[in-house]
């Protein structure tokens, strides 16, 4: 699996003391999200402790103004407008290409953290992997680069299987959706399979998708990154079940709920690491005054 990581004039973050930040006042993360807060529990707790790990407890020498946007993407903008207008020092966009465009599109100036599971060059996020430049950084685990990994796993599982089917979301950004099924058409290719394109941008659609599979007589299924796919972790792992589909996630969050099998990067700890990234730009903007 390649996993690849991008950071910007940034050194490394190291653990500062926390009493001299009682001294003035506290320094404010944004922190946008896609989906909602039920839905991130795991995550949250990762980012909050790469912010401890670097001397930052919320409540105690940092403030996070939480915004979600309840998988509602034509809230984002709105939501990233209201933490720019917050002056917070840096806005950490983690788990959806969506919200760090919306960020990035908001603000020139206050530095944005990203984390997810995209191709950040292709989606707009940054000029390059080796240049980001710009006031966005983060990490990305270029999920999408692992589904032929997916469907080479399910060959492996259903030697049988003849056609298989790959689940996306038609309203991810346009880039990314393009991408997928285009990767997805040529791994099939590879291994001389079919490829069937199941498309689904909300619950309903997701329920619609599944009833169709036995239709369209589809032997296992990939479901592909998206932040809606990852919001409805259970929701897909019981309809996979329900319909007796032999189906791979890129997140081990799938399995852990009762999914079949993943093979990705560890997204807690992704989102872990992009908080100690966080730190880095508080540092960077809000240095505390030694006495």
């Amino acid at each position: 699996m390649r996993r690849r990581e991008f950071i910007a004039g940034l050194g490394s973050a190291v653990a500062w003391p926390l009493t001299p930040w009682a001294q003035q006042a506290m320094p404010v993360i944004g922190y946008l999200y896609m989906g909602s807060p039920e839905t991130i529990a795991n995550r949250l707790a990762a980012f909050l402790k790469g912010l401890s790990e670097s001397g930052f407890v919320e409540g105690r020498n940092v403030m996070i103004e939480y915004r979600y946007a309840h998988n509602d993407i034509n809230r984002l903008p709105e939501l990233a407008a209201d933490l720019v207008r917050r002056r917070v020092a840096v806005i950490a966009a983690l788990g959806s290409t969506p919200a760090a465009l919306a960020a990035k599109a908001a603000t020139t100036t206050i530095p944005v953290v990203y984390a997810a599971g995209g191709d950040p060059v292709q989606s707009g996020l940054v000029a390059s992997l080796n240049q980001p430049e710009g006031n966005v950084t983060g990490l990305a685990d270029m999920a999408n680069e692992l589904l032929p990994k997916l469907l080479g796993l399910l060959q492996e599982l259903v030697p049988r299987a003849t056609r298989f089917g790959v689940l996306v979301n038609p309203s991810a950004p346009r880039p990314l959706a393009e991408s997928i099924i285009k990767d997805a058409q040529a791994a099939a290719s590879v291994i001389g399979r079919q490829i069937e394109v199941l498309t689904a941008s909300s619950n309903g659609e997701i329920d619609t998708a599944f009833a169709g599979v036995a239709l369209k007589r589809i032997d296992a299924l990939v479901i592909a990154p998206d932040t809606l796919f990852t919001n409805r972790l259970s929701q897909l792992a019981s309809l996979a079940t329900n319909h007796r589909m032999p189906a791979s996630y890129w997140s081990r969050e799938y399995p852990e709920v009762g999914g079949l099998m993943s093979y990705g990067a560890s997204v807690s700890d992704r989102d872990r690491r992009a908080g100690i990234y966080t730190v880095a730009f508080l540092w960077a903007r809000s240095p505390p005054t030694f006495q």
